[in-house]
């Protein structure tokens, strides 16, 4: 029998986030598959044309967002890796504490995407030492640096972060 004044301390997996967690399974999954396919497919650094302003290249980033400090000499492989595990272990902590509020279905959705994306380029980075990234948009000779779909799901996340901001501010106001 059980002492009414201890609480339980079993965990209720039915409480648990999964269907965020999953959206962030999906988006490992699809960056994973699509870097894949962009390495059997592409040669190292040159251009597919896909539309006038689109294109498919092979790219590997040995730094952070927008290549930072890729040419560094290697330690930033492991200061990445690192960082990146520590933000995607907050990450699915966040998630599983606001993922029940109806509140702030946006923001574990922002969350989730970002968790995905994080988990996917810190796979390249524990198993290549660098990110593929495959997908180019330019203008003329002006381009958008290369990216990934990881990339992808964390723009999207944030772009959904700050949404949630705004409409959070916006009710705050009314």
């Amino acid at each position: 029998m059980r002492d009414v004044c201890m609480p339980d301390k079993r965990l209720d997996f039915r409480a648990l986030p999964w269907a965020l967690w999953a959206v962030s399974l999906v988006v490992v999954a699809l960056d994973q598959i699509t870097k894949i396919w962009a390495q059997a497919s592409f040669v190292f650094a040159e251009a597919s044309p896909v539309t006038p302003f689109f294109y498919f290249t092979l790219r590997y980033n040995e730094g952070a967002a927008f290549s930072f400090l890729a040419g560094a000499g290697g330690w930033q492989r492991w200061v990445f890796t690192a960082l990146a595990s520590v933000v995607s272990l907050v990450l699915a902590f966040w998630i599983a504490r606001i993922h029940r509020n109806p509140g702030k279905r946006l923001e574990s959705v922002g969350l989730a995407l970002i968790l995905g994306g994080a988990l996917g380029n810190l796979y390249d980075r524990l198993t290549l030492g660098h990110v593929v990234d495959f997908i180019v948009f330019h203008y003329q000779q002006y381009e958008w640096p290369a990216f990934n779909i990881a990339d992808a799901g964390i723009c999207v996340g944030a772009a959904l972060l700050i949404l949630d901001m705004f409409k959070s501010q916006k009710a705050r106001d009314e």
